[in-house]
């Protein structure tokens, strides 16, 4: 995979760099920051092969049996805060840049957030919490069971998912009947959220607060189930499996994918200032020690 021409691009949510989705043709803007793709450079080949890793070992079959490992919730237990305190130690090994841990992320997304909607308390702690559940790599998973973007699982692989049909070309599903169709083991119009997404952060996340009882308003849980959903929600694949009432979840999806792809700069929030405000919104919504 080669990249000759000069781009800008911010330093983007995972593999953004590499999104083939027409929708992103017109990312840079000014605050961006400006990279020379070089297929010799370590870390954007490190990002393809995250993605080649993910395309490569990912199964239906694997990923129920990661559901059932880590859907009882026993492994440990947390508060919010110390969860996010932990991704300071996190660099996602998706994201082209490597400078910015992933709880900057967090603070620079809530923040641009509650500067554009002050009184939507619950829409800035998505933007803190957003990416969370990447504490699984703490917890003996590899990246590529962890970060990326998410893409339905049991049928034929979308086309705008990142790296293409080249990545998946050892994934035992490719070439199973029962999987590789359009429709694959579901149903026309059967509804977004009754597929079986590829594991990661985001479906892992989102079942941890619906176990815990958050109070989130299903907006806000849509948000955070389907933020990694590149190919649905930007590249315009899995329509078909669409019904009536989706359209919502894809807007609220956007409504925040807007602050999670564009917030990412150079200004480092102060975040021990900001952690105060932030506390008072975990424990309105998501209070105490949560099971992970």
């Amino acid at each position: 995979m080669k990249f000759k021409e000069s781009v800008k691009a911010s330093l983007l949510d995972p593999s953004v760099l590499f999104r083939p989705e027409a929708v992103y043709n017109g990312k840079p803007i000014e605050a961006f920051r400006s990279y020379e793709f070089d297929e010799n450079d370590a870390i954007q080949q490190r990002v393809i092969k995250t993605y080649y890793d993910l395309h490569t070992n990912q199964t239906y079959e694997l990923v129920k049996a990661k559901m059932d490992e880590w859907l009882k919730f026993d492994h440990f237990k947390s508060t919010v805060k110390d969860a996010l305190i932990k991704l300071n130690d996190f660099v996602d090994e998706s994201d082209p840049d490597t400078d910015l841990p992933n709880i900057v992320h967090a603070f620079q997304t809530a923040e641009q957030i509650r500067r554009d909607h002050p009184d939507n308390d619950w829409f800035q702690l998505v933007g803190l919490i957003h990416d969370m559940g990447k504490v699984l790599v703490f917890y003996g998973e590899p990246q590529w069971w962890v970060v990326g973007d998410t893409y339905p699982m049991g049928c034929k692989w979308g086309p705008s998912i990142v790296c293409g049909d080249d990545s998946f070309k050892d994934n035992p599903d490719t070439y199973n009947p029962k999987y590789n169709t359009k429709y694959g083991i579901y149903k026309p119009n059967c509804g977004i959220e009754e597929l079986t997404m590829s594991w990661g952060h985001d479906e892992y996340l989102y079942r941890v607060l619906k176990h815990n009882k958050a109070s989130l308003p299903q907006e806000g849980l849509w948000m955070i189930r389907y933020h990694s959903f590149y190919p649905w929600h930007a590249g315009g694949d899995y329509s078909y499996f669409m019904k009536e009432g989706d359209e919502k979840i894809k807007e609220a999806v956007l409504k925040f994918n807007q602050y999670d792809l564009y917030t990412k700069s150079a200004e480092v929030p102060d975040i021990e200032a900001l952690w105060p405000y932030y506390e008072k919104l975990i424990d309105k919504y998501i209070p105490g020690e949560l099971e992970w």
